[in-house]
């Protein structure tokens, strides 16, 4: 189990080392071994909250998720991502700013930078939102329960978390945007601009995914009813009815994984210039610790690790809650991507015992108790 999860990291790991090795040397291959154990550190929680809506998918999306998302997240957030940034704001063409990448890196480090208050505000927002809209939801399980019951109770607001997360980008706008330390001057309108633009992406890639995702649960509810009064020779036809809504389903909650990955990965990309400004060995390494976290998290999936501790989630989900707090306070101030790192470790460290805590409590080895809760993921 354990080797067909994670043998393809195991593989890439070793060519990842032997290719930096043979191209950078020494140096190169210790830098890349840094950015992948800083990579799987800061996107542990992320590995958690994308194992809560993997497990929705079936076998075939879980392997896109592997493959075709891995790409993504490596060339495209690692790599194609910092050298978007940069030639949209130093307004360069895309041979410029590669150009500039390759040959310019103290320049180019410089610009990608300065372009910092804009991406945390987008992906802070957007991590908010997933925090909140999860600690509004009435569940089963509640592990915080002194804070999960009232905000239970304020979510019956629909529209509450929308509220708070437009505060708190105005909030973050007046204050840690006013006199910003990456590239200067007041940076309020950046701020405000990238933060509305991550609370519109949420909203309608949450959004989407969620109607379908709503369409596949009925369809097989009805599926199921038909199956029930159907005699024993119209049985095991099906309707398939759900296989195309679960296509559907499938292809947009795997769309929000990917922009979920791709707001955790904006605080490692900008961490990584602190250790390397090449781009090549910083995608190599972010890169191999990007693919840890995806076998990660269909290992958990594979395992039904969620359901035997039914608190990880909730250990996941406000370790994205600070992370989106951390994102919007380094608009003007500096946090050591150690602190980040830890942060989310240890909340989810501790809802992990409070899981085994729970299970010896009930007398459970563990995945019984889980069966019945719906945890959701902000979708």
């Amino acid at each position: 189990m354990l080797l067909k999860t994670f043998g393809w990291s195991f593989a890439i790991t070793v060519l990842g080392l032997a290719l930096a090795g043979v191209l950078w040397g020494w140096q190169g291959l210790a830098i890349v071994g840094i950015l992948s154990i800083l990579e799987i550190s800061l996107s542990f929680d992320n590995a958690v909250i994308n194992a809560g809506i993997l497990r929705k998918m079936n076998a075939f999306w879980q392997k896109i998720f592997l493959t075709v998302g891995i790409l993504v997240a490596v060339f495209g957030m690692r790599l194609v991502f910092p050298v978007v940034i940069v030639a949209i704001t130093a307004k360069l063409g895309p041979i410029e700013a590669v150009d500039l990448a390759i040959n310019n890196k103290a320049h180019y480090e410089e610009l990608v930078t300065s372009a910092h208050p804009a991406i945390a505000a987008f992906g802070g927002m957007f991590l908010l939102m997933i925090f909140l809209d999860f600690i509004f939801e009435e569940r089963d399980y509640k592990w915080l329960a002194w804070i999960e019951r009232p905000m239970a109770k304020l979510g019956k607001l629909d529209t509450l978390s929308i509220i708070i997360a437009l505060v708190v980008l105005l909030v973050s706008a007046m204050t840690v945007a006013t006199d910003v330390a990456h590239g200067g001057g007041d940076k309020s309108a950046t701020v405000l601009l990238s933060g509305v633009a991550g609370l519109i992406t949420y909203l309608v890639v949450s959004g989407i995914s969620g109607y379908f995702e709503d369409k596949l649960e009925d369809a097989e509810e009805d599926e199921d009813e038909e199956a029930a009064a159907a005699t024993p020779e119209k049985k095991g036809g099906g309707t398939g009815a759900a296989v195309g809504l679960a296509g559907k389903a499938a292809f947009f909650m795997f769309l929000y994984l990917e922009v979920i990955d791709a707001s955790f990965s904006f605080d490692g990309v900008i961490s990584a210039f602190a250790i390397t400004n090449d781009i090549f060995v910083m995608a190599l390494g972010l890169g191999i610790g990007a693919m840890y976290i995806r076998s990660l998290t269909v290992f958990l999936v594979r395992k039904g690790t969620l359901d035997e501790y039914v608190y990880l989630e909730h250990g996941a989900h406000y370790a994205i809650g600070a992370l989106a707090v951390i994102l919007l306070i380094t608009i003007k101030y500096e946090i050591h991507e150690v602190i980040t790192g830890l942060v989310g470790v240890v909340l989810i460290a501790l809802s992990y015992w409070s899981s085994v805590v729970k299970n010896k409590r009930d007398g459970k080895p563990g995945a019984e108790g889980g069966a019945k809760s719906e945890v959701a993921s902000g979708v």
